[in-house]
């Protein structure tokens, strides 16, 4: 009798150390938690998951340390969290051209947005639409009239066929029935270069990308796509300022994203905990500062947010293929 009660105690000791090593979600955090960011350190991206995961340490009673690795269009970082263990000590973030040009194009072969969890949206970056102060027009209403009138004659920078404005861009010639002429310039900083040295009238990206001419006054913005405008900008136009639908929100963003096994239970307390961080005024101030906007949206809605991303520009990076573009 008194072996068989010691045996019993055994086995549940042993089951308790079991609980408290894997599905023990009580002791979840017990060690740092690894957070891979899918750019170089100091960037933009490193910036804010430093600035929110410091948030979060206390609302999951652990620690981040922060992993950088940066490439391949931003997709080392997620296809490291992709084929890491899902024990919740390896997390990351994901951005657009992750779950876009990185899929379609299949920079691995497993590299798949089926094979991770999504966990939160944290910020986002609208795209907007910058007028040189030497453009023969002011407004967006404006533009789309000069365009309407002078075919392929209004100069655009966008960041490359395929990317994510020029997308947008060719959307929007769609909408209005115009024709812009489209110049690709790598990224935000020869896109200002163009502008100021008179080689584009216009330019889409972020606001925040074009601060340094709209505080000195060598363009304006006249639209920013998203619902409801940008607290650092707020004069610029939204969508429904200039009569655009909802479908024409275009932006860029990070998400928080774990391995696909990650169980549930794992994944709300680590949601919940961004959840928390994203909406305090602390992270609301500081996003605003630097021309982004604090964005919290729950895993369930991001990967449907993705999805529908992807049904839209699939299609289109495909026609570009099949003509040889892209």
């Amino acid at each position: 009798m008194k072996k068989a009660l010691l045996i019993l105690i055994v086995m549940s000791l042993a089951l308790m150390g079991i609980f408290a090593q894997g599905g023990g979600e009580e002791n979840y955090t017990s060690k740092d938690i690894q957070f891979v960011v899918s750019s170089e350190a100091g960037g933009g991206t490193d910036s804010i998951f430093r600035k929110v995961c410091s948030m979060v340490e206390p609302e999951i009673g652990g620690s981040f340390y922060i992993v950088n690795k940066p490439g391949v269009a931003d997709t080392v970082g997620p296809n490291f969290v992709m084929t890491s263990n899902a024990d919740g000590y390896t997390i990351g973030n994901i951005n657009y051209g992750g779950v876009i040009q990185g899929v379609f194009n299949k920079v691995t072969k497993n590299y798949s947005t089926d094979n991770v969890r999504f966990i939160a949206l944290v910020s986002e970056e609208s795209d907007a639409i910058m007028v040189s102060k030497n453009a023969p027009f002011k407004t967006f209403e404006e533009m789309i009239a000069y365009a309407k009138a002078n075919p392929n004659q209004v100069t655009m920078a966008d960041q490359g066929l395929g990317s994510r404005v020029y997308i947008l861009i060719t959307k929007l010639e769609r909408e209005y029935g115009i024709q812009f002429k489209k110049l690709s310039y790598p990224a935000s900083a020869s896109q200002r270069e163009a502008m100021l040295n008179g080689e584009v009238m216009v330019a889409c990206t972020s606001l925040g990308d074009f601060n340094p001419l709209l505080t000195s006054g060598d363009c304006t913005g006249v639209i920013e796509f998203s619902e409801s405008g940008n607290l650092a900008y707020p004069d610029v136009p939204c969508l429904k300022d200039v009569g655009l639908s909802s479908d024409f929100a275009s932006s860029s963003f990070q998400a928080v994203i774990a391995p696909k096994d990650l169980d549930d239970a794992k994944a709300a307390k680590l949601e919940a905990a961004f959840k928390k961080a994203v909406e305090s005024q602390e992270f609301i101030d500081w996003t605003t500062s630097i021309g982004i906007s604090a964005h919290f949206m729950p895993g369930a809605e991001v990967a449907a947010m993705v999805k529908r991303l992807q049904d839209e520009a699939f299609p289109q990076l495909t026609e570009l293929k099949a003509q040889g573009l892209i």
